[in-house]
């Protein structure tokens, strides 16, 4: 890549990357908030809330991390610094990406148990009962799930930035038969 595109693509991953970064903010925080409001009673089994699942916990502090994280990344990004950002984002994106993953299976566990139940253990599925609580957790996922992918592209970004500050390894010369 010649210097000229070089310089073109870096402003535009620097926009990528704020927009990607602000995108996690409202994702994360509608995520939380649908997740912490969806409670229903039923007269035949009783309520249901978020509380009474620890995987819904998880996922909703992971939520309100990965708000606050956006929120100091997106300023972060744009304030001109003596320390080399790029080690730092790529290590706490990274870290962000993991958490949102193992918080989204959590959920999507849950959700699957609801629906299909686990005849093992004895545990019915509780949609029928509850299909609010179903719905509201199913569009809580969906933007959990838009936020995660908003953090594994930002872990792509981060890890090329990171990278692209040092020189290829060598490569032995092909035509001399080293390997």
């Amino acid at each position: 890549m010649n210097n000229t595109s070089s310089n073109k693509t870096i402003p535009r991953l620097k926009l990528l990357d704020f927009s990607l970064r602000i995108s996690v903010i409202p994702l994360s925080i509608a995520s939380l908030c649908l997740t912490i409001g969806t409670n229903e009673d039923n007269p035949d089994y009783g309520s249901i809330k978020f509380l009474n699942f620890s995987g819904l916990k998880y996922m909703v502090a992971v939520a309100a991390i990965a708000a606050g994280y956006g929120v100091v990344a997106a300023i972060s990004t744009w304030i001109p610094c003596l320390v080399n950002k790029a080690w730092l984002f790529f290590v706490s994106d990274q870290v962000m990406a993991y958490l949102m993953l193992t918080s989204e299976a959590a959920g999507a566990e849950l959700m699957y148990l609801a629906y299909k139940g686990d005849v093992d253990v004895a545990w019915s599925e509780a949609c029928t009962a509850y299909p609010h609580f179903c719905t509201n957790l199913k569009l809580a996922l969906l933007l959990h799930f838009l936020a995660l992918f908003c953090f594994l592209f930002l872990a792509l970004i981060s890890a090329f930035r990171a990278f692209s500050m040092f020189d290829p390894p060598f490569s032995p010369d092909r035509s001399t038969g080293l390997n």
